[in-house]
Formats: C-alpha cells, sequence, structure tokens
C-alpha cells in the first residue's frame, strides 16, 4: 500500500476554494476501492491518503486528478503492512 502526504504550499483559503473538488476526487477513489483511509493532518496544513497497492505510474495518474495539485505538494511512501491489530488484518493483502 501507499502513504500519501499532502503538505499544502497555498494560504488555508486557497486550499478552501477547491475543497469541494478534493472531496468529490476522494469519493471517487474510495468507490473504485483505491483509498482506504484519509483525513486532515493536525496542524491543518495538509492531510494524508492511505491507498491500495498498486503500480507506481498508476497512483500518479490518480494522484494527478486531485484538484489539490493547485495548492499542494505530494510524498509518497510504499508501505508493507506486516502486523496490524485483528480487526485489520485484511490490510497485509492490499
Amino acid at each position: 500500500m501507499f502513504i500519501v502526504e499532502l503538505t499544502y504550499e497555498e494560504p488555508i483559503e486557497k486550499v478552501e476554494e477547491l475543497l469541494e473538488g478534493h472531496i468529490a476526487w476522494l469519493k471517487e477513489f474510495y468507490a473504485a476501492g483505491v483509498f482506504i483511509a484519509s483525513g486532515r493532518k493536525v496542524p491543518r496544513n495538509g492531510g494524508i491518503i492511505f491507498t491500495k497497492s498498486m503500480d507506481r505510474s498508476e497512483l500518479n495518474t490518480v494522484l494527478s486528478s486531485d484538484p489539490f495539485n493547485a495548492v499542494a505538494n505530494y510524498k509518497i511512501t510504499e508501505f508493507l503492512p506486516s502486523m496490524t491489530i485483528p480487526s485489520l488484518e485484511e490490510l497485509k493483502t492490499i
């Protein structure tokens, strides 16, 4: 799986202008089974998205369609879960 960390590079007012489109984008890829979890960082200077395992070029294509590309940069970390709590065992196979 991948952990995608977004960091805002523009004032929060510009981020807010794109929020509705970003949420629609998130919903699209949750429905497609690509995203596992997401949310804002604290303090609110970006966000985190957990994705299923996929080809890195496919992930880059997904991320390139995010409206937040205009206001954020992305750090991508590939992650192979080896231990989880029982309710999250499925993460080891995603």
